[in-house]
């Protein structure tokens, strides 16, 4: 493998990062490499990394559109593939030096079992029409629970289903279903660019790797309306707070119309964290939020405090609060109890 000075090729740590098993590598220039195994970061080696080198063996991986994007904003997102490995990179710059992430994508799609989905999770991917949305934290599997559901719909149903990504993760092979994946910046300008055109590519199911601004949102609650079943993502910790993000990305006047929208076209939110097991793997823990007419009711009303309360008592209709999320992982032995306290905010009184 090409040597570049002191400092090994990026393509040697990510070959070393696919053999520890970790799910994240990261490179800053004046640092030691370092990667993520089962959550905690590990040093790979003690040499720092030259910031000059890294940049030059970062932008030797980039395409010239992409090294101008870079320039002009400081921030890149991007999907690389080598050897058969595909690696989710995010480039960037801090205090002056560039730094490099980079997240492993599994060859294969996890199934629903694999995953461990709650029986209500396995019934989403049969919805015909719809929004069903996967929030959480950046880095806690958002993106692998909604390509077990669309992978589980390419097994079973003859579907057009039309991915718009930034960047592609998963890479769908084509079983009943046609898969068309469309990376943002390669394939389209941007998700509401994309959306704006993909309701005329004839889709029955529409993934939008995320919903950032009002255009987005309002093109996605369209499609959901007009018989397409959709799936997306936000950054938020809970089912209620993705309501409230949606709902305070617009003006006063437009907020009423979108939370009717919201209450007719929404079917879940699956509010998902990852957690340390006690075998070393990691582990998701899932609030699962139903739209059921109470909760149509609660959204259009604009209650959203009353969410929280309502996912608690609707155990009948599928829904699960995290708290008991993280009860069951600790009754199955999955996750020790202390960690399922810590995560749900509950310490045991010494």
């Amino acid at each position: 493998m090409v040597q570049y000075g002191n400092m090994k090729s990026i393509t040697t740590y990510l070959e070393e990062a696919v053999k520890a098993k970790a799910s994240d590598v990261h490179l800053v220039g004046g640092e030691k490499p370092m990667i993520r195994v089962n959550g905690d970061l590990v040093v790979v080696e003690d040499k720092i990394l030259p910031a000059k080198e890294l940049k030059e063996q970062v932008f030797s991986l980039l395409s010239f559109d992409q090294k101008k994007k870079f320039e002009e904003t400081l921030e890149l997102d991007m999907s690389y593939a080598f050897d058969g490995m595909r690696f989710r990179v995010n480039i960037h710059q801090q205090e002056g030096m560039i730094g490099f992430a980079a997240r492993l994508i599994p060859k294969n799609i996890p199934s629903p079992d694999d995953l461990h989905f709650e029986p209500i999770l396995k019934d989403l991917p049969n919805l015909l029409d719809g929004l069903v949305l996967v929030v959480g934290p950046t880095g806690h599997g958002k993106s692998t629970t909604i390509a077990a559901m669309i992978e589980d719909i390419n097994k079973t149903r003859k579907s057009h289903i039309v991915t718009i990504e930034d960047p592609i993760e998963f890479a769908f092979e084509n079983k009943e279903s046609l898969v068309e994946q469309r990376e943002i910046g390669v394939d389209t300008k941007s998700f509401a660019e994309a959306l704006k055109h993909v309701l005329r590519q004839d889709p029955n199911v529409i993934l939008v790797g995320e919903m950032r601004d009002p255009e987005t949102i309002a093109t996605v609650l369209t499609a959901a309306e007009t018989g397409h079943l959709v799936f997306s993502t936000l950054h938020t910790s809970s089912a209620a707070e993705a309501v409230e993000r949606i709902v305070d990305v617009f003006d006063g006047a437009k907020q009423k119309q979108i939370l009717i929208q919201l209450g007719v076209v929404l079917r879940a939110i699956v509010a998902q964290q990852l957690l340390p097991g006690k075998n070393g793997e990691l582990v998701a823990a899932r609030e699962v939020l139903i739209n059921t007419p109470a909760i149509a009711s609660l959204i259009k009303e604009n209650n959203i405090a009353q969410i929280r309360s309502a996912i608690q008592t609707g155990a009948k209709d599928g829904m699960i609060s995290m708290e008991n999320s993280l009860k069951a992982l600790v009754k199955d032995g999955r996750v020790l109890e202390a960690v399922a306290e810590k995560r749900s905010g509950r310490q045991k009184k010494v």
